[in-house]
């Protein structure tokens, strides 16, 4: 990206106004990820926010607001415009070198580091203290916890089945133990067939399902810009899941985004892989 540099000049003005409101409650939040919008709003906040990147479409009033970047980098230019007094970061989503370049400019930065299910009430006491809503936040971090809970007991007893979790078909690939999808897994109390693999995301091939016989095969439906290759799981059904149809079809905004929605998609996954180990102890 060409940086403007006189634009820059003249905008730092803005970004130290902005550095002297942070002392403040901020009241103009720029948010670079989809699940810290959908956060913002749960505890009362997302009126405040007046820029964000793409794929954060939830709630719907989020829809309206400007979009100053997403996967590949954020526009610091038109950050500046917006005379943030805070940026909410994803630490392990946005590019380091432009969090580096928004604390350079004096702009004030804040991290959401959610790596698992249990950080989520932690992330959104966090977004309470900085909004000055720590009440509201309070009310869905405890209610995020409670409803955990429920799915939690719900499953843990339940009969294991092995699972595999398409995180995406073309090229194929899958996730590991060490992952948040996995936890989302666990919690449903189903085994996933590939938590040993040695990377997080690996790389995988049609062999290497078929080697570990999943009962069911989970396929998130995830919104891409161009439509992937389907994989015709028909043409293997020495695999078990292809063999009795287990497929199971689940939200990835739902399940792959650190919000307070994910509880709907993981329910919704859980009940589903319920289905199918009650379809295979119907069969014994």
């Amino acid at each position: 990206m060409v940086i403007n540099w006189t634009l820059v000049g003249a905008l730092l003005v803005m970004s130290s106004w902005a550095n002297a409101q942070s002392q403040q409650v901020p009241q103009r939040i720029v948010a670079l990820a989809p699940h810290i919008v959908e956060n913002l709003y749960a505890i009362g906040a997302g009126e405040r926010i007046v820029g964000t990147v793409e794929y954060a479409d939830y709630p719907e009033a989020a829809k309206q607001i400007p979009r100053i970047g997403g996967f590949h980098g954020i526009q610091l230019e038109k950050v500046l415009a917006l005379r943030p007094d805070l940026v909410v970061v994803w630490k392990n989503g946005n590019k380091e070198a432009d969090i580096e370049k928004l604390k350079a400019l004096g702009i004030p930065v804040a991290y959401s580091v959610s790596k698992n299910i249990h950080q989520v009430p932690n992330e959104l006491m966090k977004l309470g203290k900085l909004t000055g809503l720590e009440a509201q936040a309070k009310v869905q971090a405890d209610k995020f916890i409670s409803e955990y809970q429920q799915i939690v007991n719900t499953y843990k007893s339940k009969e294991k089945l092995d699972v595999f979790y398409q995180l995406w078909p073309s090229p194929l690939m899958t996730i590991n133990g060490k992952t948040w999808i996995h936890q989302t897994l666990t919690t449903c109390g189903v085994r996933n067939v590939f938590a040993d693999a040695t990377t997080e995301y690996p790389q995988i091939s049609l062999e290497n399902v078929i080697a570990k016989h999943p009962q069911a095969i989970v396929i998130p439906n995830e919104r891409a810009t161009k439509e992937p290759q389907k994989v015709d799981w028909q043409l293997w059904s020495e695999i078990p899941a292809v063999k009795h149809r287990q497929y199971i079809e689940v939200d990835a905004d739902l399940i792959h985004r650190f919000s307070t929605r994910m509880l709907i998609g993981v329910r919704d996954m859980c009940d589903k892989l319920h289905a199918s180990r009650t379809y295979y102890g119907k069969r014994q």
